[in-house]
């Protein structure tokens, strides 16, 4: 194992300590020493751990004191959030709240956008977004469905959405949104918690809107936000069955309301 892999999965195991609140926010990390001992490495490779730590914003360094802990849940930009969600798989209910807040993230993003398109002048090719339906359908088809792929095709649609309505800004959102979710395996499983040729058919149904003249109607509009609520509550529930979570506890970890 190469000494930039140590260091990578000493750091990952500090942050992932950081992460499920073994360190509290404000207190002092373990010294280079410290690192150094429990882990069975020098100094030099301790120090080069801690530093990568505080690229992670995990913590920061305080000349003659050492590194403290941040509170990496109030304070941390979108890198931070995506390393922290990554790493709260060991705390199920940490995950599950986070996994609620991404959730809500996308769905904002990805229901404007589309209702959004629906009304605006469309200048995207059909024939483009057809072809990733298509791909979408053999995936959905296939004995054993990619989810990975599907989901990758399912976020470069919204993205080009995004991007020929303008909207630069929720499309980098959702960029990392989308990183957050490929990093974890139960996330990316739990967006089909529903039968993968649901999504084809919702991806043929706005195709068949967005092709038309007349557009939708309101009562059609109203039914698909009320299709997509449903849907994402399921991702929620199934999420948290994947991370063994009890159903029927009552209680409510996730915070998806968009």
């Amino acid at each position: 194992m190469g000494a930039q892999t140590v260091v990578a999965d000493v750091a990952d195991e500090l942050a992932r300590r950081v992460a499920i609140g073994e360190y509290v926010p404000g207190d002092l990390m373990p010294s280079v020493r410290q690192v150094a001992e429990e882990f069975g490495m020098n100094r030099a490779t301790a120090q080069l751990v801690l530093g990568r730590l505080e690229s992670y914003g995990f913590v920061d360094a305080h000349r003659g004191r050492g590194f403290t802990v941040r509170d990496v849940r109030r304070a941390g930009g979108v890198e931070v959030y995506r390393k922290l969600f990554r790493l709260s798989m060991h705390a199920p209910e940490m995950a599950a709240d986070m996994f609620g807040n991404i959730v809500a993230a996308e769905r904002a993003i990805v229901l404007e956008a589309l209702l959004d398109y629906t009304a605006a002048e469309r200048g995207i090719d059909p024939a483009v977004l057809t072809a990733a339906v298509d791909e979408l359908e053999t995936q959905a088809r296939s004995a054993e469905p990619d989810h990975v792929r599907m989901l990758d095709l399912e976020v470069g649609l919204v993205r080009a959405v995004l991007t020929d309505l303008g909207h630069t800004m929720q499309r980098a959102v959702l960029n990392s949104v989308g990183e957050m979710l490929f990093e974890v395996p139960e996330a990316v499983e739990a967006y089909f918690s529903v039968s993968a040729d649901l999504h084809v058919l919702v991806w043929r149904a706005l195709l068949a809107v967005w092709e038309s003249e007349g557009g939708p109607s309101e009562a059609q509009l109203a039914l698909f936000e009320d299709l997509f609520a449903m849907y994402h509550e399921k991702v929620l529930a199934r999420f948290d069955e994947l991370l063994g979570l009890d159903g029927d506890s009552g209680e409510q970890p996730h915070s998806a309301t968009a």
